[in-house]
């Protein structure tokens, strides 16, 4: 489960937020991740890629077994527990980090859970069978992410209402079931879901009006690295979105974010530190 120290820092986080924002290290142990597929599929390229994030004063590692990207193939349970579990295991009992599993899976959140996961990030936000219930038997944290419709076919043709209320208002019924079927708010962080379901004008939007979503009372989280709201903006390769992506990020943290979910690490943590180191000597002349 996730630590109690991890668990009192996202939720004082809403309270003193630049000074806790924490820093989600993404490790795809898949094959076909739209930007580092294939790349730590391998238990020793991936242990080497925790130490680095490690060394780069990463926060929390999250791992992921299945590619959510549009169009991407489904994986098995138990092919999504052999690439995560055994890698979980490891982590563990050689570092001390929090670690969240990326699963919509509720026999992988399970292991998971057996295992230590501090936290569980869900693209479907437990709406998969069996999610709740196994996720209410522990005291773990979840990350709820909003998505409209399927990773398969999420980007054909989005369409909302209004989207922040839209985004919001699943929120509340998704918070609403997590406390019905016995998950306390309190151990619940929210994800509006960029490029889940949503154009690049739909993105821009969620970033713009970001801090809409903290009147709910409970961390959220911002996952834009690499994405293509950012390639399609800037006309940049998915290896060439670092620029964007740091300053989508600061944006996100600007406006109320808990936890930037990021692939580049020391780049991103660098330029917190230039937002804290700012925000404190204004902080100072007031």
């Amino acid at each position: 489960m996730m630590s109690k120290t991890t668990q009192t820092n996202l939720i004082t986080s809403t309270q003193n937020q630049l000074n806790n924002v924490q820093v989600m290290g993404i490790l795809n142990v898949t094959p076909d991740s739209f930007s580092d597929g294939g790349q730590f599929t391998h238990f020793d390229s991936a242990l080497k890629q925790v130490e680095k994030m490690i060394d780069n004063n990463v926060d929390i590692i999250d791992i992921g077994g299945e590619s959510t990207r549009p169009g991407a193939v489904d994986v098995s349970v138990q092919d999504e527990i052999v690439r995560v579990i055994p890698l979980l295991k490891a982590i563990k009992s050689r570092f001390d980090i929090n670690v969240s599993i990326d699963t919509s899976k509720a026999e992988v959140m399970g292991e998971a859970i057996t295992y230590g996961a501090d936290m569980i990030n869900d693209v479907r936000a437990l709406q998969n069978t069996g999610c709740l219930e196994v996720v209410a038997q522990s005291d773990i944290a979840v990350c709820l992410m909003h998505m409209q419709g399927m990773p398969r076919t999420m980007q054909e043709n989005p369409e909302y209402n209004d989207i922040i209320e839209d985004i919001l208002e699943f929120f509340r019924q998704r918070i609403d079931c997590c406390e019905r079927s016995g998950i306390n708010k309190e151990r619940l962080v929210l994800d509006p879901g960029f490029g889940f379901g949503k154009t690049v004008a739909h993105n821009y939007e969620v970033l713009a009006k970001f801090a809409q979503f903290k009147t709910l009372g409970l961390p959220v989280l911002a996952g834009v690295s690499r994405k293509s709201m950012i390639g399609n903006l800037l006309n940049r390769d998915v290896n060439e979105r670092l620029a964007g992506s740091l300053a989508a990020a600061i944006v996100a943290v600007q406006q109320g974010a808990n936890i930037i979910r990021v692939h580049d690490v020391q780049e991103s943590v660098d330029a917190l530190n230039i937002l804290k180191a700012v925000t404190q000597y204004n902080q100072l002349l007031s």
